[in-house]
């Protein structure tokens, strides 16, 4: 049988890896048709000099039911995203669904160097990554998007509002992206929602992203050996775990009433009834709050 999403033609920007990829993938697992941006392929890689290509992420979408198609782009470039959009005009006719989920500033932040301290250069690129990706992204898009009514941008973050109003978050460049970030969703919602389309931001909790994995010397196999170094690692979640909570929204007739929220994997697992890939619901901002934060023992009883 078609999936909720068959017809429906969805762009993830920044899909080579991590959120992007577990979004892309679960996207296709509905029927839909998905193009994969990001500019690491399997002839040329980003300064990030890692395996994952856009070519494989779309061959995942294609395998998980749905069609991938690679469209290596350069978001910081707005020729090259305006080439892609009307290549998605011309290829598909229409645009339901954005998720901007560009970021590539693992390598450039320097976790607790305060502003003055911080390599200048590295910081400014970030914020470049994280924010005029997204600006340049949704500024060539949304006409696409707006010519089929019930459009959905996802602006994807780190931290919900209510966290990253209370919390710092790592350091001023990331702090000031991922809030930004949070304050675009809202401004789309603004512009889009009189048009009948409906924007929102949507973090995940702790990623067990391929960067993540590697950080702790683990596979998504072995991930639970990280939590000897780690014990607040339990609350983790696979990168399917948001795509699964994009999945069920854009499903979602009545999204709307979420215009200009944001949200969480957590959250959306509550609200649709998803779970993770093991059958979990990790809360992990709750459980950052209520445990983590708090100062106690890990213990993820009543958070996944």
């Amino acid at each position: 049988m078609p999936g909720p999403l068959a017809g429906q033609v969805a762009l993830v920007a920044g899909a080579t890896r991590g959120a992007g990829r577990g979004i892309a993938v679960e996207l296709g697992a509905a029927g839909a048709t998905v193009y994969v941006t990001g500019r690491t392929t399997r002839r040329r890689r980003s300064e990030y000099d890692r395996p994952e290509t856009i070519e494989e992420t779309a061959e995942l979408v294609t395998a998980a039911g749905g069609r991938g198609i690679a469209a290596p782009t350069d978001h910081l470039d707005p020729s090259q995203v305006r080439d892609l959009i009307e290549r998605i005009a011309a290829e598909q006719g229409r645009l339901q669904l954005l998720v901007n989920d560009v970021w590539g500033g693992e390598l450039l932040f320097e976790w607790g160097s305060p502003v003055w301290e911080h390599n200048l250069d590295n910081g400014l690129r970030l914020l470049r990554l994280a924010i005029d990706t997204h600006a340049i992204t949704s500024h060539y898009a949304l006409p696409l998007l707006l010519r089929t009514p019930g459009g959905l941008v996802v602006e994807m973050t780190d931290g919900t509002a209510e966290y990253n109003q209370r919390n710092y978050r790592v350091s001023f460049f990331y702090d000031l992206a991922k809030t930004a970030v949070l304050r675009m969703a809202y401004g789309l919602s603004q512009e889009l929602g009189p048009r009948g389309a409906t924007a929102v931001a949507l973090t995940p909790g702790w990623l067990r992203s391929e960067i993540m994995l590697e950080h702790f010397g683990v596979t998504e196999d072995t991930w639970r050996d990280a939590l000897t170094a780690e014990p607040h690692f339990a609350i983790s979640e696979t990168p399917r775990y948001v795509g699964r909570a994009v999945s069920a929204l854009a499903a979602d007739p009545d999204r709307s009433r979420y215009n200009g929220a944001s949200l969480s994997s957590g959250e959306l697992a509550r609200a649709y009834g998803f779970t993770d890939l093991d059958g979990g619901q990790p809360d992990c901002w709750r459980y950052l709050v209520e445990v983590q934060d708090a100062g106690k023992p890990a213990n993820v009883a009543g958070y996944r």
